[in-house]
């Protein structure tokens, strides 16, 4: 999720409530000149830092607040340990402004990247300011994250960045007393996804089977983007959604149709959508973090969302497997084939300080995962393989993670997210729009996204 699609869902979310950090009896040494740490923090796990009182680490990021006290009491433990001080900027503005920042010699230590493509682009465009990753957050790659997470944050096959936070996109939102009622059943192959549609279709003729919203803001059209992205992946496998995604097969290859057929097979179909909202071209006015209401609601029974869709149900309602809502894998063609679309941000550093070595590896480690999963309310979890899934707080989190972890699941990171911003953040989200809002052409829609591909 890049930065424009997290304004939308940091204003839609409420503010994780902060928990009490309550650890074993300190056992660090003393930080001379720097902040002693309490009696309440274990400091065994952060000697390995040094004593870096008295040295400042700068970090810059599109996180934002609610999300940014998360983020800023999650590194209360590090600097009560090592005695550095860690100095948070978060800005709307950051995917303008880190390039500026950049050009003009006032590089942030650290900065939280939100799409692997805006990494490699600073790399290729800074080379010589861009820090490669050092020994130490290597070292925790390869032991917490799958190699897959290791890929994205690599350019030229040189480490540079370690996930931060992360979200998985291939769910699907149902209400399970509802199928319960109905005697439905979770699919486990796309057929049976599609089966269970037209099921819902004909059992309910007063509702639809599926609702969706991809209203928003300056980023309306993102939700579609992830619908296609997420159906290249079962039909056309992973492989040719990494040619897609790096423009080695153009936008509107033939397989690339074939997906957006399929889709379509579902969001334009009337007797499919949109449930308690009205007709196919309401999902272009639908507000994205509305658009499942209909599913507590009774107006319609499936809505396909990310894991921090979460934040936007009415607070009385219990996320959780036998609760009001929760969601399930979108299956794919059969019950071994396992695609995962999702994404996060990454840290990247530019000083090759030690005090920004440390703490870039401190955010690569299982004690910077345990720590902001402590801090946070829900909705929040780490590709860390490390992360001590006791402290994930709902069961969509927990199963989120568990997802992610799971070598048998092939993750991919966002499309839009990895291709250039005049496509991924613009001609993608506009031209999905058209494709719902004006009923326009897969093929239209296809070429005109193909045509915005920068020459260069």
């Amino acid at each position: 999720m890049n930065s424009r699609k997290r304004r939308g869902y940091a204003a839609a979310a409420a503010t994780g409530a902060s928990l009490a950090l309550v650890l074993t009896a300190c056992s660090g040494g003393d930080n001379d000149g720097g902040s002693e740490a309490s009696a309440s923090t274990d400091c065994a796990a952060y000697e390995q830092y040094g004593d870096l009182s008295g040295k400042e680490v700068s970090v810059y990021t599109s996180i934002v607040d609610p999300e940014s006290k998360q983020q800023t009491d999650s590194y209360k433990p590090f600097e009560e340990c090592t005695g550095a001080t860690i100095k948070y900027e978060g800005s709307r503005e950051f995917e303008a402004q880190l390039p500026v920042r950049l050009q003009a010699g006032n590089a942030p230590d650290i900065a939280y990247i939100p799409q692997p493509g805006f990494l490699k682009s600073i790399v290729a465009d800074y080379p010589d300011v861009v820090v490669p990753a050092p020994q130490a957050v290597q070292d925790n790659a390869k032991e917490y994250y799958t190699q897959s997470w290791i890929d994205y944050g690599s350019v030229d096959g040189t480490l540079y960045a370690t996930p931060l936070g992360a979200n998985v996109k291939s769910f699907v939102w149902y209400s399970p007393s509802a199928f319960e009622e109905n005697g439905y059943e979770i699919p486990k192959t796309w057929d049976d996804l599609m089966t269970l549609t037209d099921k819902i279709a004909a059992d309910h003729p007063e509702a639809k089977p599926w609702c969706a919203g991809i209203e928003s803001g300056d980023a309306t059209g993102w939700p579609a983007t992830d619908w296609l992205e997420d159906v290249v992946l079962r039909t056309a496998g992973p492989e040719v959604y990494d040619q897609w995604v790096n423009h080695e097969i153009p936008f509107n290859d033939p397989q690339i149709l074939s997906a957006l057929q399929t889709v379509g097979g579902i969001l334009k179909n009337d007797k499919y959508v949109n449930g308690g909202l009205g007709d196919v071209k309401t999902i272009a006015t639908t507000p994205w973090n509305e658009a499942a209401n209909g599913i507590p609601d009774g107006t319609c029974y499936l809505h396909r969302a990310a894991n921090f869709y979460q934040a936007n149900w009415d607070p009385d309602l219990k996320v959780a497997e036998d609760g009001d809502v929760y969601a399930f894998y979108l299956p794919g063609k059969t019950e071994d084939d396992k695609p995962l679309l999702g994404g996060g941000e990454f840290v990247t550093a530019f000083a090759d300080r030690p005090e920004v070595a440390a703490f870039q590896a401190f955010l690569s480690s299982p004690e910077w995962a345990n720590e902001k999963a402590k801090v946070t309310g829900q909705g929040w979890f780490s590709a860390n393989s490390g992360l001590d899934p006791s402290l994930l707080q709902n069961p969509l989190d927990k199963l989120s993670f568990d997802l992610l972890t799971d070598d048998s699941y092939t993750f991919r990171f966002d499309g839009s997210d990895q291709m250039p911003g005049a496509v991924g953040a613009d001609a993608f989200w506009k031209q999905m729009t058209a494709w719902i809002g004006e009923d326009q052409s897969d093929e239209k829609t296809l070429d005109n996204i193909e045509a915005a591909w920068p020459a260069s």
